[in-house]
Formats: structure tokens, sequence, C-alpha cells
């Protein structure tokens, strides 16, 4: 689509670019930007040009740079069992939830090539599939604020509705941090829609941790992420119960608030079955 408001494009190459003027909004893959009029922007600063590394293995876990696309983070993840010396670690074993969360999303492979992490995850859509990705594996984003300060906050508490979050005029993901503990758990993800290749009608993320420790999450079928912890696996029916109390079930088109309680319902259950097998 012609944005036919634009009236400037320049390109940040470091941290003192990212001081927005009037009128002026971020712009890494541009797939939301672009899919409809934006009548208050009058102009884009490109955060791809920053030069962020899209992936970064540190002793603390996975640092993705918001700049990354979801293709290039699917690939990565594919390739755990290669012996490539750029592969992820083998004992990362959560990362088989990504190829499961890139395909959730309601996008073609072209997307894929363009759309970026950081953009799903400030975007917060309900059903953002690198929102449902983070949650679930407590990843934390990186935030630069204008005051040239950092901050970090939990991804599930970032996101605050269908379509907002707690980003700050100005302020900037830079990255999310999924720490190590979560990448080495075992985890499943699940989707379901109303149409086969339709936007997500719930997500549900589940994950036992190395010390037993049990992490459920739900997202698509709420307005924003719930999490759920655990010491350890729970009584089936205690999940159940907790799945059907969550707050934020919600009615759209693509599915009714009772329809969406009862198939998250359901989709925690199989992972559970799963988690315990």
């Amino acid at each position: 689509m012609d944005i036919d408001t634009i009236t400037s494009y320049r390109r940040a190459r470091t941290r003192d670019d990212l001081a927005l003027a009037p009128g002026e909004a971020f712009i890494a893959g541009g797939t939301w930007l672009m899919s409809e009029p934006q009548p208050e922007t009058t102009g884009f600063v490109d955060l791809t040009t920053l030069g962020w590394p899209d992936l970064e293995v540190t002793a603390d876990g996975l640092r993705i740079g918001a700049t990354c696309t979801i293709a290039t983070l699917a690939a990565w993840a594919q390739d755990a069992q290669s012996a490539s010396p750029e592969a992820p670690p083998a004992e990362w074993t959560a990362l088989s939830m990504v190829p499961d969360a890139a395909n959730a999303l309601l996008a073609s492979f072209k997307v894929w090539n363009t759309a970026t992490v950081g953009g799903n995850v400030c975007r917060s859509f309900a059903a953002g599939a690198m929102v449902s990705l983070a949650a679930g594996l407590d990843g934390a984003a990186v935030i630069w604020s204008p005051d040239g300060g950092e901050r970090r906050h939990p991804v599930a508490d970032l996101v605050t509705g269908n379509g907002t979050n707690s980003l700050a005029p100005g302020e900037v993901l830079r990255a999310v941090e999924v720490p190590a503990h979560a990448l080495r758990s075992r985890a499943i993800l699940r989707k379901i829609a109303l149409a086969e290749h339709g936007r997500s009608g719930a997500v549900v993320t589940g994950r036992v941790d190395e010390d037993g420790a049990a992490v459920f999450g739900v997202t698509a079928a709420t307005w924003r992420p719930v999490v759920f912890r655990y010491p350890h696996l729970p009584d089936p029916a205690v999940l159940e119960d907790d799945i059907a109390a969550a707050p934020g079930y919600y009615t759209d088109p693509l599915g009714a608030a009772d329809w969406r309680r009862g198939v998250t319902g359901v989709l925690a259950r199989q992972i559970h079955e799963e988690l315990v097998a």
C-alpha cells in the first residue's frame, strides 16, 4: 500500500538518530505499517540500518535482536541438530516451539522474510505469535528509553491489551532475551483457529523446567497473555480450573469467548498429557 501521508524517511545509524520528530514512527519490517493508512504518521525512521545482530547466544541464554526476521529465527531454531558452529546449543530443546510459533502467524513465507520479531511484539496483537513464544519462555523485552536509559520488562506483562502495550512514546524495543533455563525445558506450543489457515483463536504453551517447575501460557484467546506457574506439573483438574478462570477471553468475528475458553482448556490438557508422557 502507498502511505500517502509520508513525506520523510531516514535511516537510523546510531542511537542518537532514534529521537523522533513530530509525526515520525519507527519502522523495521513494516508489515503492519504498510498494510493500512497511517493518517497521523508523516515520516519513517528505519531501525534495520542500525546493524543489530539477529541472534546472540550468551551465558544467560538467547538474545534476539528486535530487527531479526521471523524467517531468520525459525531457520536458526530448526538447525539445532546440525554440526554447524552457528547452530544453537543442542540442549536448548525448547527451540522446537519456534517453528510452531512462526506457523501460528497468519502470514505467507514472504511476510516471514520481512516481519520482525520486535515488530510482532510491539504491535502486541492478542494473536501475536512472537508474543506467544516469548511469554511461554519467560522472554524479557530490552527497552531503550529516549533519555539514553535501558530497562527490561517481561514480554508477558509488556502487552496490556489487543494491540496495546506499556511502551512509552519514543521508547524502542532493542531485543528480546530468553533465559537459558527456559530454553533447556521440555516445551510445547499448540494453536487452533476457526479456519485452517486463519488467525489463531487460541495459543497455549506449556513447559517443564529442569527443576520440575511447570509454566503454561495462554495467548490469542485472551486480550493479553496469561501465564500460570506451578512448582511441578499440576493435577489436570487444577490446570483446567485455572484455564477456565483466566481473565480476558473475548468475542470477535474469529471466535466467541466461550469457544476460546473451551478450546484453550482442550489444548492445555493435550499439552499436559504430552509433558507427563
